[in-house]
């Protein structure tokens, strides 16, 4: 490696997000496994392009060894991406993938399409098959809300007794979710079930429908600490584990070895699996207490 501490920028797309703070603290808990150094860079305003290329062309000029890169955008950072690697520094891309494999050495994932479908086939079955469905939506021109939304229409198409009735965006965040899922509901009479595309925006729609004292089934993605409190709770049907700290920390251990000179996969998907109340122990502890994840685990 080119220093006896690496040093690994880590970028995410914001501070509000408690995924992102699943990414930051599984990154730095792995870097700090392996004798190396994480440095986070993240918008203060949440998910903005402008922001997070600027803060890329100024990793260029601190020197990391590496950059573990979630992007804001699927295209919109891709120039500041190049620059990075013109300036030899190595780009590992995580959770949200870029638009060209050129621009990274590996990326570390999970399938949102499957994810989705899968969690959507949860709710389906929980409601018999029949009902009003509203889909949360996330950021405009996240790749993983696109193949998300994509995933729970095309499984709501399978089930003729499913109806979608409505599809907001919730930008990923809670607050956000909360009032949209509150126009929703005066604008509809009728919501059988709920599909977030992740567990904030899952519990701003719960939220919502306490503050309407209104009932529904909800599902999200991400199994964050607060929608395993949920799901034990009753609030939350099902999350899908896209687990962030997993991800960015299988990433971060992507990136050492390729610091060490050692070969990676080009992409690494991690398996879907989803949480419910039947076998949510697992994930029924703060970040800083969950497990880091195995790489022979997860790499074949």
């Amino acid at each position: 490696m080119s220093a006896e501490r690496p040093t690994i920028a880590v970028f995410t797309k914001n501070r509000v997000n408690p995924a992102y703070h699943a990414a930051r603290l599984g990154a730095a808990r792995t870097a700090e496994a392996f004798g190396a150094t994480t440095v986070d860079y993240v918008p203060e305003v949440p998910d903005d392009i402008d922001e997070q290329i600027a803060l890329l062309d100024q990793a260029i000029r601190d020197r990391p060894d590496a950059v573990v890169l979630v992007p804001v955008h699927a295209t919109a950072v891709d120039e500041a991406v190049r620059r990075v690697n013109a300036a030899g520094i190595p780009v590992i891309n995580c959770l949200n993938q870029l638009s060209s494999p050129n621009d990274y050495v590996c990326f570390v994932g999970s399938d949102d399409y499957r994810l989705a479908a899968e969690v959507a086939q949860r709710l389906f079955e929980e409601l018999g098959g029949s009902g009003d469905i509203v889909i949360l939506e996330g950021a405009a021109g996240s790749i993983t809300s696109r193949e998300r939304v994509r995933g729970f229409i095309e499984t709501a198409r399978a089930h003729p007794g499913i109806h979608i009735v409505e599809s907001r965006s919730g930008a990923y965040l809670q607050e956000p979710a909360r009032l949209a899922m509150q126009a929703i509901l005066r604008d509809q009479p009728k919501v059988d079930g709920i599909l977030a595309a992740n567990d904030s925006m899952a519990l701003g729609a719960i939220e919502a429908l306490d503050e309407a004292q209104r009932e529904s089934l909800v599902v999200g993605a991400n199994a964050i600490p607060d929608a395993i409190i949920a799901l034990k709770n009753g609030k939350l049907l099902a999350t899908a584990d896209f687990d962030a700290h997993k991800i960015v920390g299988i990433a971060t251990e992507a990136t050492i070895r390729v610091l060490r000179g050692e070969s990676v996969p080009k992409e690494i998907m991690l398996p879907v699996q989803i949480v419910d109340r039947t076998n949510c122990d697992l994930w029924d502890r703060p970040l800083e207490d969950r497990e880091r994840p195995v790489w022979d685990d997860l790499v074949r």
